[in-house]
């Protein structure tokens, strides 16, 4: 007796579980003004309406439902709502509208009308949106658009809502408006809580004073940095930055950029090319280093200046490129190499300066020590001051100090050597073409005289105060010897052959660069680091994927009579889908 009685006890609480669990999931009643069932309406359907106090209000496995007015279809557990309708689940989500539907088996809303959904630091506004509370995604597909606070407003014409992770995810015509910047892009994957921003697809950021282009980034809205990768661009007023990956902060209004980086200043008319790069607007200055390669445009023959590393600063009108490290420049009609490279565009002084810390005893010295060639002519010193004319753009002088020395080559001779040397050396170019040379305190010199035909006279070796060379064509016409201390003019014959050399000669004409090729020839070979950047764009799984259409076909009705109101609001190319079946299942019905 006891045995039984503990069975039916067992029974009646399995009984009142399995009663208690199927009423949680039918959508209750908690208040109603009024209820009642309209003419015609379905078996089972009940029409309810507030009071003057309180809304009709449902509640169904965690979420509340306020209405003016709804119409329940309890065989279906399926409510229309209509007027002021609130939807609120938990604490942190709420959604409004005019009109909302919801499906207490497929746990599938949907509402329209002033839609706004509402969660703790974005609020969301459509005309229509599918919330699934199963998988917690909210979805529309007629524009939208998303308010947040701290980086401004979004819109899109399609979007979801990821509310495990508070992810959005925007398609097509995806604004974000910001009061520092506008972000337009094809899709954005917005996280709420970071507000880090992932953008896919041809996409522009325009703000005050920069623009940037990108097919893959990601931007911070809360710190305003980002970084930015194929065919990334920024564009600051007048200049351009290019590169296989950028990086920008807006705050410090700094960018840099990585791999075969291209700096081109249209007010300056000049390009910057290298490996590595930082543009700082504020202080109007660009770091490059990495194959670094300074070209400044000119109307009949451009200037490139390479070297290990490359600064530029300044504005516009006292513009200043320093190149550091194995710096070389190369023009058509004028080549040099030093151990660092100054040019004032202001003044047009170039400087090409020998660091200290290469003293004579150095064995590399001599390949360190300034030097340049213009046409036939060699020209070599501690320093080099180079002066261009910045109105025509044409060379004007050039000065060496200390240790000048000025060698070209005899092209008659089969190893001979003009040589002049001195303390100093003022050069004097026209039309870009050295003609006029004073060699200035404790001059030298060595020169193959010739006479009309060519032929060699003999061979001066002399030594004097100074020296003033007249240069014709390339070819030295004239050498005026001032305060000559002493030295003549010697047939070959009778010249020594350990006596054709000046002391600290040193041609260094297979270190010329003669193309633009030739600035890179000493460089240790072209090493990129790898970018990884961004994951490709993956589309996401369709809101209406399997697993909501079993469970809108779970949802029907029995009575095949009776439209299955969970798919009514299904896209177009599903609700065909469901059609078919149902055309199917009438007629083997029938």
């Amino acid at each position: 007796m006891k045995i039984l009685k503990y069975i039916i006890f067992i029974l009646c609480c399995a009984f009142t579980t399995l009663s208690f669990s199927q009423k949680k999931d039918k959508l209750q009643v908690v208040f109603a003004g009024k209820g009642f069932t309209e003419k015609g309406s379905e078996s089972g359907t009940t029409t309810f309406l507030r009071d003057n106090q309180q809304q009709v209000h449902f509640v169904h496995n965690g979420v509340n439902l306020y209405c003016d007015k709804a119409v329940l279809y309890k065989k279906e557990n399926f409510v229309e709502a209509f007027s002021n309708v609130r939807m609120v689940q938990g604490d942190t989500i709420t959604m409004t509208a005019k009109y909302i539907e919801y499906s207490g088996k497929t746990e599938l809303a949907f509402a329209l009308g002033n839609v706004v959904l509402t969660e703790p630091s974005s609020v969301l506004t459509t005309e229509k949106l599918h919330f699934d509370r199963t998988k917690q995604q909210a979805y529309y597909d007629v524009s939208g658009k998303v308010v947040r606070d701290s980086s401004g407003t979004i819109t899109s014409q399609i979007g979801r809502y990821y509310m495990p992770t508070k992810k959005y995810q925007f398609v097509d015509s995806v604004v974000l408006v910001n009061p520092e910047y506008t972000l337009k892009t094809k899709r954005l994957d917005f996280f709420n809580d970071s507000g880090h921003a992932y953008i896919f697809g041809p996409s522009t950021i325009n703000g005050e004073g920069n623009d940037i282009y990108c097919e893959r980034g990601f931007y911070d809205t809360n710190e305003d940095f980002g970084h930015f990768q194929r065919n990334a661009k920024i564009n600051y007023d007048d200049r351009e930055v290019i590169g296989d990956s950028i990086y920008f902060d807006r705050t410090l209004n700094f960018a840099s950029a990585t791999n075969n980086i291209k700096v081109t200043d249209t007010i300056n008319n000049s390009i910057v090319k290298g490996d590595y790069a930082e543009v700082w607007k504020a202080k109007d200055s660009v770091f490059i280093t990495g194959r670094a390669l300074a070209i400044t445009i000119q109307e009949k023959d451009s200037v490139f200046i390479h070297s290990d590393t490359l600064m530029l600063t300044g504005p516009e009108e006292h513009r200043i490129t320093r190149a550091f490290y194995n710096a070389k420049i190369y023009k058509s009609d004028l080549a040099g190499k030093a151990d660092s490279i100054h040019a004032d565009h202001k003044t047009g002084l170039t400087e090409l300066i020998n660091l200290t810390r290469y003293s004579s005893k150095d064995p590399f010295a001599a390949k360190r020590k300034p030097i340049m060639w213009n046409l036939g002519n060699q020209m070599s010193g501690d320093t080099i001051h180079l002066i261009s004319d910045v109105k025509t753009e044409q060379l004007d002088s050039l000065k060496v100090f200390n240790n000048a020395f000025l060698v070209s080559k005899d092209t008659l001779s089969d190893d001979g050597y003009n040589q002049t040397k001195g303390k100093q050396l003022i050069g004097l170019f026209k039309d870009n073409e050295l003609y006029n040379v004073d060699i200035i305190k404790n001059a030298e010199v060595i020169y193959y005289s010739r006479n009309g035909l060519g032929e060699l006279i003999g061979i001066n070796k002399s030594k004097s105060g100074s020296i003033n060379i007249i240069i014709t064509y390339n070819d030295i016409e004239e050498i005026r010897l001032i305060n000559k201390v002493d030295g003549d003019l010697s047939p070959e014959s009778l010249f020594p052959n350990n006596a054709n050399r000046l002391r600290g000669f040193d041609w260094r004409g297979e270190e010329r660069p003669t193309s633009v090729e030739d600035l890179f020839k000493d460089d240790p070979p072209l090493s990129l680091p790898i970018i990884k950047g961004l994951d490709d764009y993956i589309p996401p799984e369709d809101f209406f994927d399997e697993d909501v259409l079993k469970r809108i076909e779970e949802a029907k009705p029995t009575d095949i009579n009776i439209s299955n109101k969970a798919a009514r609001n299904l896209p177009k190319e599903k609700k065909e889908v469901e059609k078919k079946d149902a055309k199917k299942e009438k007629k083997s019905g029938n």
